[in-house]
């Protein structure tokens, strides 16, 4: 298994497991199988609603002697209501809590949004905060105190733009370790990438497969398949692999590292043989010609009216 290396010291797993809209009820025996099969990073957030579930999944993979907790690189994230200072330990504990563990091996801010306390999503403009009244330099200082008080080993971001990664690396103590975001060959992400590695910010893949089951409301009619694009097929065709191993082989090739979810015990098989697959020269180019700068998650669910961020914003490079 490829590793990367992380600001501050260590190495993140180059292929993890997702769990985003993997439900309560059937996480639980997708964390023990991904724990048999091999996975050792496994990618969580208190906003999927289910680190209960694998907080036991974990506890009795160890219990059993599965895996040790040394063995493994849990990730989770802040959600937007828990920004102000007073609220980043309080809702790290939580966590801690849920996944039945003493420490974290990173922890992110999931977006530079700021919601009011106890909201899950806007209503409304109302129930934002803006980046002016709480900055996110504010939220970093607080999740550094957890740093420091051994709750997390490394720290990171999600869904940030050169902008607000540059703002965060010049005002942090604590290395901005990971910036977790939407890549894949729609979305290259090209220049973000090469930002991020001028500043010493690794990125994390999510949604690397075009997020096929993505909720309702992130759907538009005219969203492409990515799993089905030809190009992807004839790579796979080439190389005797399935359309997902060759999309989580390429963001490996570019030194991202990726967090595919799967239910299916078949394709998490599947998913972690991709770090095996190697493309050459002329695949990596193919695939290139990808890039269309397509978002499957836009972000839009920040954006109602009179809102203080949007997506243009979010975005910009």
């Amino acid at each position: 298994m490829k590793h990367f290396d992380l600001a501050g010291g260590g190495t993140i797993p180059g292929l993890g497991l997702g769990t985003w809209k993997s439900a309560p009820g059937e996480v639980g025996p997708v964390i023990r199988e991904a724990i048999r099969l091999g996975y050792r990073h496994i990618d969580c957030a208190r906003a999927y609603g289910n680190e209960k579930e694998i907080g036991a999944a974990i506890e009795g993979a160890i219990h059993d002697g599965d895996v040790t907790r040394d063995d493994l690189f849990i990730t989770s994230k802040l959600w937007n209501d828990s920004h102000a200072k007073d609220a980043v330990r309080p809702a790290l504990e939580k966590t801690l809590a849920d996944l039945r563990l003493d420490h974290l091996d990173l922890y992110l801010m999931h977006w530079p949004v700021s919601l009011k306390p106890k909201v899950g999503f806007p209503r409304s403009a109302d129930d934002l905060i803006s980046e002016a009244d709480l900055p996110l330099t504010e939220t970093w200082a607080a999740m550094e105190a957890c740093h420091d008080a051994g709750l997390s080993r490394h720290l990171g971001v999600s869904n940030c733009n050169a902008r607000r990664i540059d703002l965060l690396v010049d005002a942090a103590r604590v290395p901005v370790a990971v910036n977790q975001v939407e890549l894949h060959p729609y979305l290259a992400q090209d220049g973000l990438r090469a930002h991020a590695a001028k500043r010493g910010v690794h990125l994390t893949a999510y949604s690397p497969l075009g997020s096929p089951d993505r909720p309702d409301v992130m759907r538009r009619a005219e969203d492409p398949d990515l799993l089905a694009h030809p190009t992807i097929a004839g790579v796979a065709a080439k190389h005797d692999a399935t359309p997902a191993q060759v999309l989580l082989a390429w963001a490996l090739a570019r030194d991202t590292s990726v967090i595919p979810k799967s239910t299916n015990p078949g394709r998490l098989a599947q998913n972690l043989a991709a770090a095996d697959l190697v493309l050459d020269a002329d695949d990596m180019a193919t695939i290139a010609g990808m890039d269309a700068g397509y978002r499957f998650v836009e972000g839009t669910f920040w954006c109602p009216p009179g809102s203080p961020y949007s997506v243009a914003d979010l975005w910009a490079e």
